[in-house]
């Protein structure tokens, strides 16, 4: 049955399976298996399966292990992200479900690093934050693409050992539906904290 890639990505496993591949990683089942140990085996298997045969992983190699054949995996990035048309196709109830599912995960992955011994949000440098700005359709264009090359910049350092691979988890949504400027005459400051 062919899924679209919005309803492949829907499923939880899936999705955890699409983001363990993120930063140009290449991985083999056994891979994911150590990343994933919570997901059983055969669930695992079977949904690889599926985001294989579907184009969301390309295999890249092949090797034997113990007679068998084990093949090593890569992120079609393309095939694994909702275009414009497909999201405004999607009705707010699909949108709900996907981002359920989006920040479903997001928890988990979070819950993972304390479960792991995460918790020192300082000595990790991570966290978690909200901020809020105003801009114009085009000027937000414009700081997303600044915030694209940023990341592209830091995404093509690469695993080292000195490295730590981090999730940059972005929602940029606006703060109400037709919430625009104060206006400036007779206003109070905006807060600059």
């Amino acid at each position: 049955m062919a899924l679209d890639t919005a309803e492949l990505l829907l499923h939880p496993v899936r999705l955890r399976i699409v983001q363990a591949f993120l930063g140009g990683r290449t991985l083999t089942t056994a891979d994911l298996r150590a990343e994933l140990p919570d997901v059983p085996p055969a669930t695992l298997y079977r949904q690889v399966a599926t985001l294989s045969g579907h184009g969301v992983l390309r295999s890249v190699g092949e090797r034997r292990v113990r007679g068998a054949v084990e093949r090593s995996y890569r992120l079609e990035e393309a095939a694994a992200s909702v275009d414009a048309d497909k999201a405004r196709a999607m009705t707010p109830e699909r949108h709900r479900r996907a981002f359920l599912t989006f920040v479903a995960g997001l928890l988990a992955d979070f819950d993972r690093y304390l479960d792991g011994g995460g918790g020192d949000l300082a000595r990790d440098v991570a966290g978690y934050r909200q901020n809020a700005f105003y801009a114009t359709d085009e000027e937000l264009l414009g700081f997303a693409a600044r915030l694209r090359e940023l990341f592209a910049e830091y995404a093509a350092l690469g695993p080292r050992p000195d490295r730590t691979r981090r999730l940059l988890t972005t929602v940029l949504l606006p703060a109400t539906a037709h919430e625009a400027a104060p206006e400036r005459a007779g206003t109070a400051e905006p807060d600059r904290r």
